[in-house]
């Protein structure tokens, strides 16, 4: 049988070492030894002895995600084998963190993620009771972090002299060390005589980076 279906560029290699990689665009394998920790339903595939496991429910099972506070559910995956992870066909992209280093993230561009990394669900400073990023989650230690985004990322450079304005309903992520605020752009008045009702966004400042997606949110899909 011929196609190019079959080509290297669609082909699953045996893995050459465990932990993460991107499969293509929009998936991302993962060679388990031993545990590794993903979104539940995430998993579109998987070969040799795995077993799947969800999270309980409590705290340290979900990750929280912006704008309601609703929970996204983890599942463990323990064995030896190679399981592929995907999301709606989001693109998928593969961040690693060093000793040391944090980033936040939204719970719902969380794909999967090394059991060496830790994370801690955290209200975002300044948001108060409204905003979009109420609550995100904070990784810290060392190890690789497979993250999905509808749309191709923007990384925009925050520094002291240039805070960073963004759409609660588009951040993605950003680097620890900045700080967060509300800024309200808009009256109420302005808001009622047609304007754009983005009256609040996140401010941040200091030094780092900000993720944003090229499209607000939807809403997300239970888990089965």
């Amino acid at each position: 049988m011929k196609s190019d279906l079959f080509s290297s560029e669609h082909m699953a290699q045996p893995a050459t070492a465990p932990g993460m990689t991107l499969q293509n665009a929009k998936s991302i394998k993962y060679a388990v030894n031993g545990e590794m920790h993903a979104r539940q339903g995430a998993m579109i595939a998987f070969r040799g002895n795995l077993q799947f496991e969800r999270k309980g429910q409590g705290i340290g099972g979900m990750l929280k995600r912006a704008v309601t506070g609703e929970g996204l559910a983890l599942m463990a995956v323990r064995g030896q084998g190679e399981a592929w992870f995907a999301h709606e066909a989001a693109n998928c992209f593969i961040v690693e963190l060093d000793q040391g280093d944090s980033i936040t993230i939204n719970g719902r561009n969380v794909l999967c993620f090394d059991p060496t990394l830790s994370y801690e669900i955290k209200t975002v400073k300044g948001a108060g009771m409204v905003g979009g990023g109420l609550f995100n989650s904070v990784f810290t230690g060392y190890g690789k972090l497979g993250l999905i985004c509808e749309g191709t990322p923007i990384v925009i450079p925050v520094t002291a002299a240039q805070p960073v304005y963004v759409d609660t309903d588009a951040v993605v992520g950003w680097s620890q060390q900045l700080t967060t605020s509300l800024n309200r752009s808009q009256s109420v008045g302005s808001m009622v005589r047609g304007g754009s009702g983005e009256a609040v966004q996140l401010m941040l400042q200091g030094e780092g980076f900000v993720i944003v997606r090229p499209s607000e949110a939807r809403p997300e899909k239970t888990a089965n």
